[in-house]
């Protein structure tokens, strides 16, 4: 159906969705006229990125739904490789992981879908979406023609790409473009092979049909390492620049053809420590109707950001992780809530395409459950009978998350003081060896807290033979740029005065699954309150409560997020589900997303936290608190700048 120009010589065509399972649907690029063709008939998408690894399953139709209210013809997701592969071999594609159930839920809501399976996809996520168990070789190249890295690539491709392409449209699905890599031009690699490998890998398993492209910063020098002959450049830039300029950087790599906007960001990622990333909505629109006037395609990102569940966050150099929340200040929040930001958007969308008739569905309730009270069950050091099923582990040196064949979260490392220390010594990571966070113990006393890039130092006091426990913290792996190859642990020796030392018992942590399977609670008694006031450190310890939601309050449980006052840092489980990190000494966040289903009235909801540094348990309250509004943006006290703009998209060479 036609609908009028949007600007003077220019035809804009929009497109009600139609059933997409006939034998002669097609999808291709007309590089006479500028444009894409489906089915024969001039084509521009408006699309937003969602990530179903972002979002639980049971709220993945309600965002959807949200999205193609909007107005938006077409999704964006990525398919993180390590959210599916865990171990190598092993392939999990259910629950929140059912990748084929959500391409199916964008085709029932007639929503096409632009996919990017990587094999690297940035997005924020922990090494860009490459599982950890490749940095077994520890001189592997990301990224590149490395043998070793190529037939992983290759393994894990042959299991994706065949799942995936009854999901094509030509074959019915709603699958319309799939991206080769992502932003390689950002990478120093600059590898052709690599790039050429991965091409001929996917038309080997998608068919010669299906458009691939590539997506690059809106700069010339981007798209001369990220484009490639039969891969359909595209470009990704900002509001508030310039449209015709950024576009005109595609035009140097793709001469004719659509213009193609990847990544129109409507908000920006945020990092511990920094103020939460706000966009102007005023501007995003203005921007998003220059990109409309000129019939170009548009994929809003984020159009909903969604959570970082778990370990699932990545970082940035100089080393700055992301929190747990991945809100991105997007039109919908990260519980799906809808924004005067989405509205804006809809209306700028409704001056181009005829939108979906009827209500937009309404933004989920949120309840305040309360306060709920804590109690202390044990330390860390404490519990290595039931966090480390594999045992303990000597060697000479301190040995990595990776050479443990440990993905995430802790690792504990003990050794006995060689010397005595009667006045303060520096404990030291002499080559910034700590991935990245380390507290420090002492015969069960807190000594201090090592971080990566920011203290690398600490003085320590101990007798000759006194226990050193150094629990350290995987904070998420670098997503972007060379350093993505980011080995977790103490990566390097550690110096105690000018002596390094030696003879390591070094613990691989199973806490998720301690926790699921119930284990502090089964032989754990609460404590006695500390005696230490919450000013000083206290060795990082485990906390439980529990709270009852009633059953005869219609329409709980409902969403909540969950707080920590005066608590410091560390990670929250409810009911076994690991939510998450929280920080809220450093901020911007303090809230955590609960989604209801994690909730029960049939039984009591068990809260457990380990809190790494600090506890409010002494002498005041030792609550956590559930309340009905998020707070992401909270005034912080630590500020670090940051080299990577959401304009520019610098490479951190």
């Amino acid at each position: 159906m036609g609908f009028p120009r949007a600007a003077a010589g220019l035809l804009f065509l929009a497109v009600i969705p139609v059933s997409l399972a006939t034998s002669s649907s097609n999808f291709t690029v007309d590089y006479k006229n500028n444009c894409f063709l489906k089915d024969g008939q001039p084509f521009r998408y408006i699309s937003g990125s969602i990530h179903y690894s972002r979002i639980p399953q049971v709220y993945w139709k309600d965002r959807l739904l949200k999205m193609y209210m909007a107005g938006l013809n077409a999704i964006q997701t990525y398919i993180p490789w390590n959210f599916h592969e865990p171990i190598p071999g092993r392939y999990d594609f259910s629950g929140d992981r059912n990748l084929t159930h959500f391409l199916q839920l964008c085709k029932d809501l007639d929503l096409l879908v632009i996919l990017r399976p990587g094999p690297y996809i940035c997005g924020e996520w922990d090494m860009g979406g490459l599982p950890s168990w490749l940095l077994k070789k520890k001189d592997i190249v990301l990224r590149s023609s490395d043998a070793d890295y190529i037939a992983a690539v290759d393994r894990w491709m042959g299991k994706l790409l065949p799942m995936i392409k009854p999901y094509l449209y030509q074959n019915g699905g709603p699958i319309i473009t799939v991206q080769v890599e992502n932003e390689y031009g950002s990478y120093f690699a600059c590898d052709f092979d690599y790039l050429r490998h991965l091409v001929k890998l996917f038309r080997s398993h998608l068919g010669e049909e299906v458009v691939l492209f590539s997506t690059d910063g809106a700069g010339v020098g981007y798209l001369k390492c990220g484009s490639l002959q039969g891969v359909y450049a595209t470009v990704d830039f900002g509001p508030g620049g310039n449209v015709t300029a950024a576009f005109e950087a595609q035009r140097h790599a793709e001469p004719h053809g659509p213009l193609v906007n990847s990544e129109f960001y409507t908000g920006w990622l945020d990092h511990w420590g920094s103020p939460h990333s706000v966009t102007s909505t005023a501007v995003l629109v203005k921007s998003l109707n220059e990109i409309l006037e000129i019939d170009a395609n548009v994929n809003l990102y984020m159009f909903i950001g969604g959570t970082n569940f778990e370990y699932w966050n990545g970082a940035n150099t100089p080393y700055a992780p992301q929190p747990t929340s991945y809100d991105y200040d997007a039109p919908l929040t990260e519980a799906g809530d809808l924004t005067e930001k989405y509205f804006a958007i809809r209306d700028v969308i409704k001056k181009y395409r005829k939108i979906p008739e009827g209500a937009v569905p309404p933004s989920t309730p949120k309840f305040a459950y309360g306060q709920v009270t804590m109690k202390k069950l044990q330390t860390v050091s404490e519990s290595l009978d039931i966090l480390s099923f594999s045992g303990p582990v000597k060697s000479p040196y301190p040995l990595t998350f990776e050479d443990l064949n440990q993905a995430f979260g802790f690792m504990l490392y003990q050794i006995t003081l060689p010397v005595d220390c009667p006045k303060p010594t520096p404990l030291s990571s002499p080559l910034n060896g700590v991935h990245d966070r380390a507290y420090v113990t002492i015969d069960g006393v807190a000594a201090g807290v090592l971080e990566r890039d920011k203290t690398i130092s600490i003085n320590i006091t101990g007798k000759i033979g006194s226990r050193l426990d150094i629990l350290v913290e995987n904070m998420g792996r670098v997503n972007y740029g060379k350093d993505i190859n980011d080995f977790k642990g103490l990566v390097s020796n550690l110096t105690l005065g000018a002596d390094t030392l030696s003879n390591w018992t070094v613990y691989s942590l199973s806490i998720d699954e301690a926790v699921k399977k119930g284990l502090f609670w089964k032989n754990s008694s609460p404590r006695t309150p500390d005696n230490a006031p919450t000013t000083t450190l206290s060795p990082p310890a485990f906390y439980a409560g529990s709270f009852n939601i009633p059953d005869d309050i219609p329409d709980l449980p409902q969403d909540t997020y969950i707080q920590f006052p005066d608590w410091r840092k560390g990670q929250v489980w409810i009911n076994g589900f690991n939510l998450g990190r929280y920080w809220p000494s450093r901020g911007p966040q303090i809230t955590l997303f609960v989604p209801e289903y994690l909730l029960s009235t049939r039984a009591p909801n068990n809260i457990t936290v380990l809190e790494l540094e600090a506890s409010p348990c002494s002498p005041g309250p030792c609550v956590v608190e559930f309340i009905s509004t998020p707070i992401i943006n909270a005034t912080t006290r630590y500020t670090k700048p940051f080299m990577r703009e959401p304009f520019s998209k610098q490479d951190l060479l």
